[in-house]
């Protein structure tokens, strides 16, 4: 932890860690947060080099928006099996089918599927991003669970991509009843990229970081919490007086696990790997991101 703080401080860097992280690396992090959270920090910090502790499409956000920096992964093996669900030649496919529509994908795609795109979106402000849009069709990419929440919400009919987060998507309403039944008195609280019968069975649908503020508002001193089990650790620290509970299988993202302390450090060290984006791919998937980030 010494050589990290001692070499953050000569790369003038911020190391930014997402929800799901191992503990020690949401310790060892200036800001902790989930996507939309991690898009502002990357867009606003000053610093000279941005440590990315989270997955390659969060970091080529980082790198979109922050040309002039350097954008490092300690982990650049760290995916997401969503974003591999989408490819530009489906997008393109679509447009051509719909041409007359807007094309709103999730966050959780690499560059060149947001280059492809109107707008970007995460599960924290997906409702307010599809509710901004005035036009005779949407599209939205590719996480097909949050796209059907979003159409519940807003009551509009959008053209969805069936892409899925299998750790979300692997939780069942069979164990949700079961966790209802266990902790009769607890919140049920879910996060959007979950399937529908399970939505249908919670109390409240938030985001990562839509999660704490329903915690904190709510009152209550037991949760039932429906998404990746790495935010245990976050939610337990803020609110060490009350219980969280997941799945008695619980929701893992590998990919989320892969940085160690070891990797930051050398990172800094090596200032590799850089994560890069060709300009004219940055350009064209800057437009959709920066559209998201002016709406919320």
């Amino acid at each position: 932890m010494e050589s990290i703080n001692r070499l953050r401080g000569e790369r003038q860097a911020v190391i930014l860690a997402h929800n799901y992280q191992p503990p020690e690396i949401q310790d060892l992090a200036d800001f902790v947060g989930d996507s939309l959270g991690l898009a502002r920090q990357a867009a606003e910090t000053e610093a000279r080099t941005v440590v990315f502790c989270g997955v390659h499409f969060m970091a080529e956000t980082s790198a979109i928006l922050n040309p002039d920096k350097v954008t490092l992964l300690p982990e650049p093996g760290a995916g997401c099996p969503l974003a591999d669900t989408v490819t530009p030649e489906g997008i393109r496919t679509l447009r051509k089918l719909h041409p007359e529509a807007v094309v709103v994908t999730y966050v959780n795609s690499t560059a060149a599927v947001k280059a492809e795109s109107d707008y970007c979106c995460t599960s924290g402000n997906a409702v307010q991003v599809v509710r901004s849009i005035e036009a005779p069709e949407i599209i939205f990419t590719p996480d097909g669970n949050l796209g059907r929440y979003v159409q519940k919400v807003t009551g509009r009919k959008l053209i969805i991509w069936e892409g899925c987060c299998p750790i979300h998507d692997g939780i069942r309403a069979g164990d949700v009843r079961r966790l209802k039944e266990e902790h009769p008195g607890a919140l049920v609280i879910a996060h959007p990229e979950c399937r529908p019968e399970v939505l249908e069975l919670a109390d409240e649908v938030a985001s990562t970081s839509g999660m704490f503020r329903v915690v904190e508002e709510s009152g209550r001193e037991e949760f039932i919490i429906l998404t990746e089990s790495g935010m245990g650790y976050p939610l337990s620290k803020r609110f060490p007086g009350r219980r969280f509970h997941f799945p008695s299988t619980e929701p893992f993202c590998p990919d989320m696990k892969v940085i160690t302390l070891e990797k930051v450090e050398r990172s800094l060290r090596e200032m590799e790997p850089r994560i890069t984006v060709p300009e004219e791919t940055r350009v064209r998937a800057l437009r959709a991101v920066e559209r998201m980030l002016s709406i919320g």
